[in-house]
């Protein structure tokens, strides 16, 4: 009955507000990133796109759930059904784990409580982010594997080869800022790029890394291997139909929206105001607005690259599997380390006063 009393009930409650509100827009956003993204390939197409269901067409992301919802639910005879629909699961889990330590703005004042717009604030927040979507290649090869289908086998192999190839890259990019920042924690990192000193303005290179990585890491063009129509059908999930393909699908798009999300809060400040005075405009305002405002920001810098994702996905062609091998470890891998080399020896000057 103590520990009853002792527990914080409105601490559980906000984080179960948050963590429901993240999801349901994190949802929202991969269902319309759909839209975004034919709406993109029409304009560089110069056709139309979407223009049916509902105002430009609008409505169109939940008539297609609809259709999901609506079709078929088939599963092969021979595949391994406990695996088959695990598959899906795991890939959407790990998709939506990921947005648990991205702090989306600073904090709200609601009745006599600070809430912060972060679901948990981890001292090891990047870390957190690796070991989530490190478990996502699961979700590749047991959709792939539980199929039973040679060429989904295949898609789900080339797939893992590939997140895992370009993790390593990516990883290594990020150990030049975590050597500047001194802190694994996101909220820490987005809190000394407040004064707008973003960290792509020092560390180009590991910003461009870490750009090449994520589309790998989130299966776009010109990185989409393991959905090379022409090699492997459909990829992994060809056999998959109903809403199990739809929790594969969906979890590309969330993958896309987080991963910008993590590169925004790395490199790019977060959801620091660019050309604001955050604490004279907080005085001037009020708090809830100012955090309502740096969530805007943080929305708006995600925009940005997923609009850059849906543009290169359409304007450059599917590279060659060897071609994505070489460029992983003889390019990206050996760059990374050279970039941390460097910045190592930046800092070490620095701090004898010789720079």
């Amino acid at each position: 009955m103590h520990l009853f009393l002792t527990i914080d009930w409105f601490l559980i409650m906000e984080k179960a507000v948050l963590i429901s509100i993240i999801i349901g827009v994190s949802l929202i956003v991969a269902m319309y990133e759909t839209w975004a993204e034919r709406k993109v390939a029409a304009v560089i197409q110069d056709r139309r796109g979407p223009n049916r269901a509902g105002p430009i067409g609008i409505l169109q992301p939940l008539a297609d759930g609809l259709k999901l919802f609506m079709k078929e639910e088939i599963i092969p005879s021979l595949s391994n059904k406990f695996l088959f629909i695990l598959g899906p699961g795991v890939a959407m889990l790990t998709a939506m784990m990921t947005s648990a330590v991205i702090p989306w703005g600073g904090h709200i004042h609601i009745a006599g409580h600070d809430i912060s717009l972060q679901v948990a604030d981890v001292n090891i927040g990047i870390l957190y982010i690796f070991g989530v979507v490190s478990m996502g290649v699961y979700g590749v090869m047991i959709g792939g594997w539980a199929s039973n289908n040679k060429f989904s086998l295949l898609a789900a192999i080339r797939g893992a080869s590939q997140i895992i190839s370009y993790e390593l890259a990516m990883g290594l990019s990020l150990i030049a800022i975590l050597m500047l920042t001194g802190t694994l924690s996101l909220h820490n990192i987005v809190e000394q790029q407040l004064d707008h000193k973003y960290y792509v303005f020092y560390q180009p290179l590991g910003f461009l890394i870490f750009l090449v990585c994520a589309f790998a890491e989130c299966n776009r063009t010109p990185f989409d291997l393991s959905e090379a129509e022409s090699e492997l059908n459909m990829g992994y999930h060809q056999e998959y139909s109903s809403m199990k393909l739809g929790f594969y699908l969906f979890a590309e798009y969330v993958n896309m929206f987080i991963s910008s999300a993590v590169m925004a809060t790395i490199f790019w400040g977060g959801y620091d105001i660019p050309f604001v005075n955050d604490t004279h405009f907080g005085i001037q305002h009020g708090q809830n607005l100012l955090a309502f405002l740096e969530v805007l920001s943080l929305f708006f810098k995600i925009a940005v690259f997923i609009f850059f994702f849906m543009w290169v996905r359409w304007t450059i062609p599917r590279f060659r599997y060897d071609q994505l091998m070489n460029l992983g470890w003889k390019a990206l891998i050996p760059l990374a380390l050279v970039n941390m080399l460097v910045t190592g020896f930046v800092i070490l000057y620095r701090m004898h006063g010789l720079f």
